[in-house]
């Protein structure tokens, strides 16, 4: 507010202003106390509350956004590691006799989309899967917390928030409800179904489970922001590498191979679907004419490692190697 004075001859004196004090830190704003038509009126500068991010002007403004198609694939990703993982171990753990393993597996997946449906259920608004965000611009507001202004050096101004919300703590929830869902359904599937099994390795998937849950939870509570933006590069790594160790495993060397046993060909399909969610994940669909196309290479991976299994089979690299001598 600025205000003139003048003197007893007329001339102006120096304003008198009152200058609000300036919003420090990078994610410090002001939340709007009350609303007079066009006229706000702000607090004090601090943390936004929870579904709200500051704007330009270091005004707390409500998350109205809905999340775009990257971010339904991001939380995609944070849906599918569980449920890959209690895959994978039901079937380590399940035994090549055992007949419980189909049921489990669909025990767990009936389980994640139950916590899926539940969480989004449950977020803001409530009652809807449909659910409200705020924008993700860059890597720094997965961590708001590194970025708590210290105006004096001394005292610090607590700013921290979820200003990517909810990408952040919906994932909690849904690990939450995964949890819980797996603790209340699989003991008593696994107790009546697992007869292949002895009795000390029946829960030897649910005790796996009780130790990847928590890390998953360190996992996205650390490095949220870095699986963000890495995720896609993450899916094809990890299926190409995994693809090419169980078809070694399995001594697949050619398509009769993969046709032997149906389950070589679920695997196969698997790693093909999450080939193609990489795929689609770093593309996004922006543009379906030159984007497309790119999921034609899914199967190539696959073809290559048939073709040239033969040739990289370590007996007849042995034997060829010792007819050189």
């Amino acid at each position: 507010i600025i205000s003139e004075r003048r003197g007893n001859a007329g001339c102006a004196l120096p304003a008198a202003v009152d200058i609000q004090p300036a919003c420090l830190g990078l994610y410090c704003g002001r939340t709007v106390l009350s609303v007079n038509g066009s006229v706000e009126t702000y607090g004090d500068c601090g943390v936004c509350p929870r579904g709200q991010r500051t704007d330009d002007n270091k005004i707390c403004r409500e998350c109205m956004g809905s999340p775009d198609r990257y971010d339904w694939l991001y939380l995609g990703f944070m849906a599918m590691l569980p449920l890959v993982l209690h895959w994978f171990f039901i079937e380590w753990y399940s035994g090549k006799k055992s007949s419980s393993a189909l049921l489990q597996h669909v025990t767990a997946l009936f389980e994640c989309s139950i916590a899926a449906i539940v969480t989004l259920l449950v977020s803001d608004p409530v009652g809807s899967l449909h659910i409200r965000s705020c924008k993700v611009k860059k890597l720094s507001d997965w961590y708001t917390m590194l970025y708590n202004p210290s105006p004096d050096y001394i005292t610090t101004v607590h700013c921290t928030h979820e200003a990517v919300y909810p990408l952040y703590t919906i994932v909690f929830i849904y690990y939450a409800f995964c949890l819980v869902l797996m603790m209340l359904l699989r003991p008593l599937l696994v107790k009546k179904i697992a007869c292949g099994l002895g009795k000390s390795d029946r829960f030897k998937s649910i005790y796996a489970a009780l130790y990847f849950f928590p890390i998953l939870t360190v996992l996205q509570a650390v490095g949220g922001g870095l699986l963000y933006y890495a995720f896609p590069y993450i899916i094809l790594v990890l299926s190409l590498v995994t693809l090419a160790v169980y078809m070694s495993a399995s001594e697949v060397e050619s398509f009769k191979d993969l046709l032997v046993r149906k389950k070589r060909l679920v695997v196969l399909f698997s790693h093909w679907l999450l080939h193609a969610y990489g795929i689609i994940s770093i593309s996004k669909l922006d543009k379906l004419e030159q984007d497309l196309p790119l999921l034609a290479l899914v199967p190539a991976p696959a073809l290559f490692y048939l073709v040239t299994a033969k040739y990289t089979e370590p007996s007849r690299i042995l034997s060829e190697g010792g007819n050189g001598h």
